[in-house]
């Protein structure tokens, strides 16, 4: 069994290690796409700004001839100029002029073209797609993703609009072509750039990772400690249960047997009287009856034979409630304790004084929890420390651990946003807790 969780808990952390490596992979690659793209989003806007610019510095009338006799004229010369030392200025691969004057394919007039490039013809149709063109038709600037081109290579194009003089009407348009060698050199070098963000949202996944895991293993650590620890308190109310069950089958033998010989002898007045002593015991029926939790029953049924055991005289004031706002075990171990520090207390004093009453009530939206013995009263020193893990006024029996009662009710308290207080004094000493809900 043990070696099948074993082999459960590696296959947990192989499938984790694999999801880690899943996710990282997949971060890496939406990373450098997304930044990829980033570039040449960034790189078309600037360079919708520069032909926007090459456009404005155009000699409006100059290329209104030029279009109105489309040859390699003083006015075709006088713009290619202006295009040839844009382009160097840039860095662009191709600056050139566009006739849109059909809404599905762009004509190309004027072109600025490397040395090595061959000469663009006037008035061919160019490479720029239908979509883009029909936004160029409406007057709208454009750019495209990555055109190959067979001639020219593989380039971003853009394009900014070239109006008349006036500003209105648009009479042709100046497009960018960017070289893709150039924006894969600039994604490249932010990715470069970028590399260390990448590492980051590696390391930041694998450090989440283990910190799972370690919550996991530090949680179920948590749970079975608290398991055991619900075990041994059950354990030990069960057995005080069955012992206590076994005295009173004993004891009511007993009774039976001494009533039978009191009334066998006649003796009616005595068999009475001892009758009336036994009703006392009763009292345990009624509490039974109110209390609806099963788990305060056996506990309080349990410590209440106990008092009985040392001549001690245990009161219970309960409501009629589940109390199921608190765990079992919590209830378990506040009263448990409580209950024990008082039986204690009440031993140091002659058996009539010995006295302890429980009150578990549920007032309104809160629990209301007591439990008051007679005893020596509390010295302020031992108020003050009394909460405090290992602190003592009883001396150690048989080597065990003790001090550690209180503090572990005061923990449970404050898990539930309660309050606790202590009053004592020559009459008896009291715990109150209030714990809201």
């Amino acid at each position: 069994m043990e070696r099948l969780k074993n082999r459960r808990i590696l296959l947990i952390y192989i499938v984790a290690f694999l999801i880690l490596i899943s996710l990282s992979s997949a971060n890496v690659i939406f990373s450098y796409y997304s930044t990829a793209r980033s570039v040449h989003v960034s790189v078309a806007n600037q360079s919708i700004e520069m032909a926007k610019s090459i456009a404005d510095s155009i000699d409006k009338e100059s290329y209104k001839r030029f279009l109105a006799n489309p040859t390699k004229n003083e006015d075709y010369w006088k713009t290619r100029t202006l295009l040839d030392d844009a382009r160097e200025k840039i860095g662009a691969l191709h600056v050139y002029t566009l006739a849109i004057d059909n809404p599905k394919v762009a004509k190309g007039m004027i072109a600025s073209v490397p040395k090595d490039s061959p000469e663009f013809p006037i008035g061919d149709p160019c490479t720029v797609p239908e979509s883009e063109v029909q936004l160029a038709h409406q007057g709208k600037t454009y750019f495209t993703g990555i055109l190959k081109d067979p001639v020219y290579g593989n380039y971003l194009s853009v394009g900014a609009p070239i109006r008349d003089i006036n500003g209105g009407q648009v009479i042709g348009y100046v497009g960018i072509d960017i070289s893709a060698k150039m924006l894969d050199d600039i994604g490249n070098e932010v990715i470069k750039n970028s590399i260390s963000t990448f590492a980051f949202n590696v390391v930041f996944v694998v450090i989440v990772l283990i910190a799972v895991l370690f919550v996991q293993k530090w949680y179920q650590k948590e749970i079975k400690k608290a398991i055991g620890e619900t075990e041994k308190t059950y354990l030990e109310e069960l057995r005080s249960l069955i012992s206590s069950l076994k005295s009173t089958r004993h004891d009511f033998v007993n009774h039976i047997h001494v009533l039978h010989g009191l009334i066998e002898f006649k003796y009616y007045d005595k068999a009475l009287e001892y009758l009336n002593s036994l009703l006392k015991e009763a009292k345990l029926v009624h509490l039974s009856l109110k209390l609806t939790n099963p788990a305060l029953l056996i506990l309080f049924h349990t410590k209440w034979e106990v008092a009985q055991s040392k001549q001690i005289d245990m009161q219970f004031d309960v409501s009629q409630d589940p109390f199921d706002r608190i765990q079992s075990i919590d209830l378990i171990k506040l009263f448990s304790n409580l209950i024990d520090n008082a039986i204690e207390a009440t031993m140091e004093l002659p058996t009539d004084e010995r006295r302890i009453k429980v009150v578990c009530k549920k007032i309104f939206n809160s629990y209301h929890f007591e439990v008051e013995n007679s005893g020596i009263p509390l010295s302020p020193r031992e108020k003050d420390k009394i909460f405090l893990s290992g602190y003592t006024t009883k001396i150690a029996e048989n080597g065990k651990p003790r001090g550690f009662g209180l503090s572990i009710v005061q923990k449970i308290v404050c898990r539930y946003s309660g309050e606790i207080q202590v009053k004592s004094n020559n009459q008896s000493t009291v715990f109150r807790i209030m714990i809201p809900f």
